[in-house]
């Protein structure tokens, strides 16, 4: 580097460390971009700026990264370690030429590969976005574009706090010598592909331009879909059709978001310090899958659980602070109160209402709002459960949002859709408590400013906050697998509802909720509610609470549910100790040691958290229950009980695994409850350890609940094979409320309705019942005898007990 140049770089130095504060994504970049930091790394830069050179370095040092002003010596021979793939503006205009220095740099480093054919450099595509503001479309300059002297002071200015530096998936220099030369013309095509990547980048990051509010609204009544509707309603209700036209912009104006940059912007440093003041840390998981499909031009509809009203926020500023730009959600019409609403739709929310049918009006223009959307390259994102889990499962997905996702597609869409499942876990759930209370029968409270004033009030540290994103979902690929012809039934002006549609949007929905329940986050709260729980009087000595916390770490890890389940690093002890923290527990200690309890009314709340990833422990503690109640049998004897259990739990619980896989899982947990000693296994036969029977049983209670539950409508339709699907779900409700009160049983959804809806419907898929819904008697009477041996004897007489209660009362009348 010149002496002018180092001594230019020193004088940038101290205003820039002042006014500049960038944001470097992604965090861990050497996981995420699979970086090598034992080969050497150069920089890629879209536009020669020794700004944009200073604050990457302000990046890289955040990252852990090579310094880009550091040179790389290769063989003794130094050279820099940035390129630029362009000069920038200048006095006579903008030149995309790429420069002498860089082009000089890109030979040197090809004839270094020639030369030695154990070099890989790899070249990092680097970017500095000062401020992510889109423009508007009636802005026809382009979105990036290198900014002169005068553009790029008032920037660090005023943008200087909202700075992005993006790094990226390297390029192998070594590939592209060995595979397309080490000519000048190279230098030229990584460059030409380089300006190409940074233009997505951009994109990405910024998103597409916003429109003006009334300009969209004139664009969408110029639909010919919403055309033809207006000419419908106007002719049955014979009315004008400018007063049609009217209602259609009144229900735009009701619906439409209205983005603002400046709200998101400065919303930021609020949600920042919103986070801070709540969490102790967000720890976020495979975001850069998602910066890729968004480089790549695909049309993200993000899919997350929901949990909380946190939610919404949480997401679009991880989004945010991941390099990507916040997507267009829908939120129920509920939350478009004053103030909230129209802050929301300046942050990108739209507003639907809680249902449409039968308003053809309304819900074409709905639709062609969301097509447009599409259309025009916005993110959306969409909580397909309908609203907040108040138990803590996933519940079953409302595929009206989804349904119109693909009929947007059979509009004509030409951008390949891909859903984002997102799985969003906390420590602490600040609307827990209401949960229980509503559960209990308490009427929701509408939502409004008071409600949201007295959140605010309850502010506190509430633990840590997970946002993962699950595996992708291509639409299209989907759709070509389920239904190859399904381009045949696009339609631009009035997409039909094919009869293939609700079968391959009910399937894709139960692949979405997996896909969610794959990616699911394990914490210190989670894993200390689900072993406290399975103990019967609610309470654990220290140690045995840290064992078994410990047995839950080991077969997540060594008998792993997904790939994309993330679990704590540290170890039982500190998990144990860091929930405590959270003021949960109820702490007893004596001259032996500690004692860890819940109250009743914690022990109600914790089930929330429990839930949150009871799915991931339901085959180990199946297979521990199975082992506990018989104390010994077959391999084989434990394959056909667990494969004739698990559909029940597959439909209930979103789980991931088919049929087929079910053996090897069972064989895969059975040797790791066998490494942490707490079975023993003696050829084809399995049994109890009983020295370590302690941390079995508490496994094995983490499913007993339902089982029960799956016990009392089994039961019930073996006795009166007969019964109506209503009559079965009614009663098997009204059985488990009656269990609950008498066996202490403190998990609200035991007697919820859903629940027994999702089973009676299984015990039909799986052949239990025929087509008019009766029992067929021998499935149904063997699998009763399969759950009443699954299930303690109190609770099997009990449960027998209030059946010939009801019997005899039948009778009588």
């Amino acid at each position: 580097m010149s002496r002018g140049l180092s001594l230019y770089h020193a004088l940038l130095k101290l205003p820039l460390s002042l006014l500049v504060k960038p944001n470097a994504v992604p965090t861990d970049p050497v996981n995420d971009l699979g970086l090598d930091l034992t080969k050497p790394i150069v920089y890629v830069l879209p536009f020669q700026s020794s700004t944009d050179l200073l604050t990457l370095r302000t990046g890289c040092q955040s990252l852990g990264l090579p310094d880009p002003l550091e040179p790389l010596d290769l063989h003794g021979t130094q050279v820099h370690r940035y390129v630029f793939v362009a000069k920038g503006p200048s006095i006579f205009g903008d030149d995309n030429a790429l420069p002498a220095a860089s082009l000089q740099r890109f030979q040197t480093l090809l004839e270094q590969h020639r030369s030695d054919s154990e070099l890989d450099v790899q070249l990092v595509p680097a970017s500095v976005l000062w401020g992510r503001k889109p423009g508007r479309e009636q802005d026809q300059s382009p979105q990036l574009r290198p900014l002169n002297g005068p553009e790029k002071a008032y920037n660090i200015l005023t943008q200087g706090r909202d700075t992005l530096v993006r790094v990226s998936t390297p390029v192998s220099l070594r590939y592209m010598a060995d595979n397309h030369g080490t000519d000048e013309s190279i230098a030229h095509k990584l460059a030409r592909v380089a300006k190409i990547h940074f233009s997505r980048q951009q994109l990405a990051a910024s998103g597409p331009k916003l429109p003006d509010r009334q300009a969209l609204f004139k664009r969408l009544l110029q639909s010919k879909a919403i055309e033809k509707v207006i000419q419908d309603e106007a002719a049955s209700r014979n009315v004008s059709e400018d007063k049609v036209r009217k209602e259609a912009v009144d229900m735009m104006e009701e619906i439409a978001a209205d983005f603002s940059y400046s709200l998101v912007k400065h919303g930021e440093r609020v949600l920042g310090w919103l986070w801070n003041r709540l969490y102790q840390g967000i720890n976020v998981q495979n975001a850069e899958r998602v910066r890729k499909l968004a480089q790549d031009g695909q049309e993200i509809v993000y899919v997350p659980c929901h949990r909380s009203h946190m939610d919404y926020l949480l997401l679009s500023y991880v989004l945010y602070k991941q390099g990507l730009v916040p997507p267009h959600i829908a939120a129920g019409i509920n939350l478009n109160f004053f103030p909230a609403g129209p802050i929301f739709r300046r942050g990108g929310a739209f507003f639907i209402r809680r249902s449409f049918k039968g308003n053809k009006l309304y819900s074409t223009v709905f639709r062609e709002y969301l097509a447009e959307l599409f259309a025009k390259g916005y993110s959306v994102e969409y909580f397909s459960e309908g609203g907040r889990s108040r138990t803590g499962r996933l519940l079953p997905a409302k595929t009206g949002m989804l349904s119109m996702t693909i009929q947007a597609m059979l509009r004509g869409l030409k951008r390949p859709v891909t859903l984002v499942p997102v799985y969003i876990g906390y420590e602490h759930v600040m609307e827990v408590g209401t949960y229980a209370k509503e559960l209990r029968g308490k009427r929701k409270e509408k939502e409004n400013f008071g409600q949201v004033l007295r959140m605010i009030r309850k502010l506190r540290n509430l633990g840590e906050g997970y946002v993962n994103f699950g595996e992708p979902i291509s639409v299209n690929q989907f759709l070509n697998e389920e239904v190859p012809a399904w381009r045949e039934d696009i339609n631009p002006i009035e997409p039909a509802k094919p009869q293939w549609m609700s079968p391959v949007v009910n399937k894709l929905a139960v692949k979405m909720m997996t896909n969610i329940n794959d990616a699911a986050a394990t914490n210190a709260m989670t894993l200390c509610a689900m072993a406290l729980l399975s103990s019967r009087q609610r309470a654990l000595s220290r140690e045995s609470l840290e064992e078994q916390v410990e047995c839950y770490l080991q077969l997540l890890k060594h008998a792993p549910y997904s790939s994309e389940v993330t679990v704590p690093e540290e170890p039982a002890s500190k998990l144990v100790a860091h929930a405590e923290e959270m003021d949960k527990f109820v702490v007893d200690r004596d001259n032996l040691g500690d004692i860890i309890s819940l109250d009743r009314e914690q022990s109600i709340l914790m089930t929330y958290y429990r839930n949150n990833i009871i799915h991931l422990f339901a085959i180990p503690s199946l297979i521990a229950h199975v082992i506990v109640q018989h104390h010994s049998l077959t391999t084989d004897e434990l394959q056909e009980q667990v494969e004739l259990l698990y559909p029940f739990l597959k439909a209930e619980l979103f789980l991931r695994f088919e049929t087929d896989a079910i053996s090897p899982l069972v064989e895969t947990t059975l040797k790791e409850l066998h490494r942490q000693r707490l079975i023993e296994i003696d050829g084809m036969h399995v049994s109890l350890n009983q020295s370590r029977i302690g941390p079995l049983q508490l496994l094995a209670r983490t499913i007993s609940e339902t089982l029960q539950r799956y016990a009392i409508t089994v039961t019930l339709l073996n006795v009166e094979p007969e019964m109506q699907r209503s009559d079965l779900e009614q009663q098997s409700q009204v059985l488990a409320q009656r269990l609950s009160r008498l066996h202490g049983i403190n998990a609200p959804e035991f007697f919820d309705k859903g629940v027994f809806a999702i089973l009676v419907r299984t015990l039909r898929q799986q052949g239990y019942l025929n087509d008019e819904g009766q029992a067929l008697a021998k499935p149904v009477a063997n699998l009763a005898t399969l759950l009443g041996a699954l299930v303690s004897p109190e609770v099997k007489l009990t449960i027998q007990a209030v059946m010939n209660r009801e019997l005899s009362q039948k009778e009588e009348q």
